[in-house]
């Protein structure tokens, strides 16, 4: 259960990163064979391979928005019992975020973060309304 706790509060931690913009620590976090898969809906979307394509995500997302603030609703972890720093995540969010333009858009969704000796190895994000999303990228 401790391993859980860590765990959870790592997840927490990696979101804290991203709505600082910090995606330089941000990526520490992420292994070099990682997987992010983002809604295919969206130009920018779909199955983004290996740490250096990720962190060239980040930086992109960053790039189109001016600020995002992630509010984290619920953590939750397949393995309470986990002790090392293997586990799945599954984290239920809301995201407010400000274009370039200063438009906000607000979405929700469920982002599932499997780990593996520390470190995200698959990343998938569910967006519960991806129309709003096109339109938050301009699309």
């Amino acid at each position: 259960m401790i391993g859980a706790i860590i765990g959870a509060k790592l997840v927490r931690s990696q979101y804290d990163r991203l709505n600082r913009g910090d995606i330089e620590t941000f990526m520490a976090g992420i292994a070099d064979d990682a997987t992010f898969i983002y809604p295919s809906n969206v130009s920018v979307g779909g199955e983004i391979k290996g740490k250096k394509a990720i962190d060239e995500w980040f930086h992109k997302l960053m790039e189109h928005y001016s600020k995002i603030s992630i509010t984290l609703k619920n953590v939750f972890v397949a393995n309470v019992l986990a002790l090392g720093s293997t586990n799945v995540f599954a984290v239920e969010w809301n995201e407010i975020a400000t274009n370039r333009d200063g438009k906000d858009f607000k979405f929700s969704g469920v982002t599932i973060i499997e780990v593996r000796r520390g470190k995200a190895t698959r990343i998938q994000e569910y967006v519960y309304d991806t129309n709003i999303l096109k339109k938050a990228w301009g699309e």
